[in-house]
């Protein structure tokens, strides 16, 4: 089915590749790995200097490990295990006391999805990338003790809470990325405990997040995964629906329901959460599939490109090839910068593009969607 794929966006993976491989990786590891304090800084302005004000963030660390695992793994840097022990290192000195992982300026996270258990998700992944890079046993010695350590937050219809206790507001994205570590743990351990985990969440999408009507998810729920009770609260970011569709076409164990599910997901993310005239999957749609905020995210366009891509090689379908094209198209404007190798990361209503330092936590979402996307179409 790939020879369906445009010619285009042949031509884009190939640029695409190019970028990361010579431009951002090497630039990342030169400037945003401080080889005196340790770990990976969190933002580099357009100059290519880090950027002041911003602490050190787990969620950083380990998604740099994963990216340079990555760049190890396709052979896209030859200096890429060293940037992964680096950005591990910088992982394991966020460890605290209990045994979870915590940002270096430790102060309380507000109740927004991208709190604590977020953070545990994306140590889980890092984990798994140093494992799967140097078969190293206590990688996967540290990732069942956190395994452990996440039965706390478990909640009794599936899923996981934000913090141990914490009934309530729950939220669909830690747990999402909760079900992206378990697959990566899934592939690289022979431990079955972490595919029963990942089949737990895929369940736990179909039969709790997705609304059988709309056949869309929300960001937060009440307690018992109920919608949440105030309409202003029942939020469906796009980008999201794009990413859940990709990490349910993924899963080794899924099978005609999760493939339906992740379709449709896709399906409206497209017709609903794109805006034509721009070509961007927009930020926000409220409840009723209306657009709430209308700006555009960077991260949202790369999980646009790798979903409507892997469907695309899944179904044939032309309109998905011309809907990754798009999505490859507005990926390469937002990378448009006096230094290559970074990038914007908002657009707003009107087209424009904010002029702000970029985010280091964005590489993983980019080289993800590369990495995806050479993975279908091959090399040329």
């Amino acid at each position: 089915m790939t020879a369906s794929a445009p010619t285009a966006l042949r031509e884009a993976r190939a640029r695409l590749e190019q970028w990361l491989t010579r431009h951002a990786l090497p630039l990342w590891w030169a400037r945003g790995a401080d080889l005196a304090r340790g770990g990976f800084v969190d933002r580099l302005g357009h100059d290519g200097a880090p950027a002041p004000g911003f602490a050190r963030r787990v969620r950083v660390q380990a998604r740099q490990a994963y990216v340079y695992g990555l760049a190890a793994e396709r052979g896209w840097m030859p200096s890429a295990e060293a940037a992964v022990r680096h950005a591990l290192d910088g992982l394991a000195a966020m460890k605290g006391d209990d045994g979870l992982y915590r940002s270096a300026h430790a102060q309380p996270s507000p109740l927004d999805g991208m709190g604590l258990l977020y953070d545990q998700a994306f140590a889980l992944l890092a984990l798994a990338t140093g494992f799967s890079l140097f078969a190293g046993p206590q990688f996967e010695r540290e990732a069942r003790a956190l395994r452990d350590r996440l039965a706390a937050f478990a909640h009794p219809l599936g899923g996981f809470a934000e913090a141990p206790g914490l009934a309530e507001p729950l939220f669909a994205n830690p747990n999402m990325h909760l079900f992206e570590s378990f697959q990566a743990w899934s592939v690289a351990s022979g431990d079955p405990a972490w595919a029963d985990l990942a089949a737990r969440q895929a369940s736990l999408a179909l039969e709790r997040l997705i609304d059988r009507d709309s056949g869309v998810l929300h960001e937060a729920y009440g307690a018992d995964w109920r919608p949440a009770a105030r309409a202003a609260d029942r939020a469906v970011w796009p980008g999201h629906l794009y990413e859940w569709g990709y990490l349910l076409l993924a899963w080794r164990g899924g099978g005609a329901a999760e493939r339906a599910a992740a379709l449709r997901l896709i399906e409206t993310a497209e017709r609903k959460g794109t805006d034509a005239e721009r070509g961007v999957a927009m930020f926000a749609l409220d409840g009723a599939l209306n657009p709430l905020d209308r700006s555009a995210r960077l991260w949202a366009q790369t999980e646009r490109l790798r979903a409507t891509a892997s469907a695309a090689r899944l179904t044939g379908e032309p309109s998905l090839w011309s809907a990754a094209l798009s999505a490859s198209r507005t990926l390469e404007a937002f990378l448009e910068t006096p230094t290559p190798g970074l990038w914007r990361d908002w657009m707003d209503e009107a087209g424009a593009i904010r002029d702000e330092p970029a985010p280091a936590s964005s590489l993983y979402h980019i080289a993800g969607a590369i990495a995806e996307l050479s993975g279908i179409l091959g090399e040329d």
